[in-house]
């Protein structure tokens, strides 16, 4: 690809990504005001119904139903699986804990993308890059506070966990994405992450009141589009491009948690998301410079 096509492309990586980023802090608000009286994983099914419906109907529109035929399904179902778990362990942690501090736990999933691309795509991470995890993993263990007991919050770990998840659920998208368009991915990750949660929450499910369906509608709404641009974003741009503009996020939160609940995080909290970020701008910054260091060498004319 000529350079200033690549440019292009990277340029609109991180537009999208930085459009999703606004669009799921919206969409966790929301989802946090509703998880007071929903469980994960209705709520999930939920916002994977409301965020499907908007999706398709331009697909209805236009009659391009072909369009959206998977390409390696095996891979959409094992991403989906991740979803289920992400997505209920995400809405376990927002409920209970702050935005600003789910979040700070959350952001953790670049440094694990770097660390799961070995065993998983085969990658090549140097030793500086593993010493940069392990510091931003220290950053996290900050944030979980592990008391005198060895035991960590709950939530914390959920939203941990959720973070895990997210790093394997990205790295299928990299592969996903040479195959499969955008819309592809978007649309069978939230059917199959929706009919999953449906068929847990079946169980204990409650009636949706009537004065939630607002609140349900912005969750379809900015789901649909968070969901869309943050994979156009990895689709369209690699991680080392597109991941910083995530760390934005963290602005959101604490303006969400602020206005709406006039919370503000610990001192703890913001050492170890400090810290976790600062590891997670570090490795991309490595990432970075190395991808130049190669494109100079083989733009270079032989001696």
């Amino acid at each position: 690809m000529p350079s200033h096509g690549k440019a292009s492309e990277n340029l609109r990586g991180i537009a999208a990504m930085s459009s999703a980023v606004f669009m799921f802090a919206i969409m966790d608000a929301s989802m946090k005001r509703l998880s007071q009286s929903y469980g994960p994983f209705e709520l999930s099914c939920l916002r994977c119904a409301s965020s499907i419906a908007i999706l398709t109907v331009p697909v209805a529109w236009s009659g391009s139903w072909r369009s959206l035929r998977p390409a390696n399904p095996l891979l959409h179902i094992v991403r989906a699986l991740l979803g289920i778990v992400m997505m209920s362990s995400f809405v376990y942690a927002v409920r209970r804990l702050s935005m600003a501090e789910t979040y700070s736990l959350f952001l953790c999933a670049p440094l694990l993308m770097t660390a799961l691309s070995v065993p998983l795509l085969g990658e090549r991470v140097p030793l500086r890059r593993w010493l940069t995890i392990a510091v931003g993993l220290g950053g996290v263990i900050i944030m979980l506070r592990p008391g005198s007991k060895g035991f960590v919050s709950i939530a914390a770990a959920t939203a941990a966990a959720a973070a895990c998840c997210y790093a394997l659920s990205a790295l299928t998208v990299r592969r996903l994405g040479k195959t499969n368009s955008s819309a592809t991915m978007v649309v069978w990750w939230l059917l199959l992450v929706g009919i999953g949660s449906g068929v847990l929450a079946a169980p204990e499910w409650q009636r949706v009141a009537s004065a939630d369906w607002v609140w349900l509608g912005a969750v379809g709404v900015t789901g649909a589009l968070g969901q869309f641009w943050i994979t156009d974003a990895f689709r369209r741009a690699p991680p080392s491009v597109v991941a910083p503009f995530e760390y934005s996020s963290i602005l959101w939160a604490l303006g969400i948690d602020w206005f709406f609940w006039s919370v503000l995080p610990s001192a703890i909290v913001v050492t170890g998301a400090t810290v976790v970020i600062a590891c997670g701008l570090v490795i991309i910054w490595d990432e970075r410079r190395l991808a130049t260091l190669a494109e100079t060498a083989t733009a270079s004319p032989p001696p």
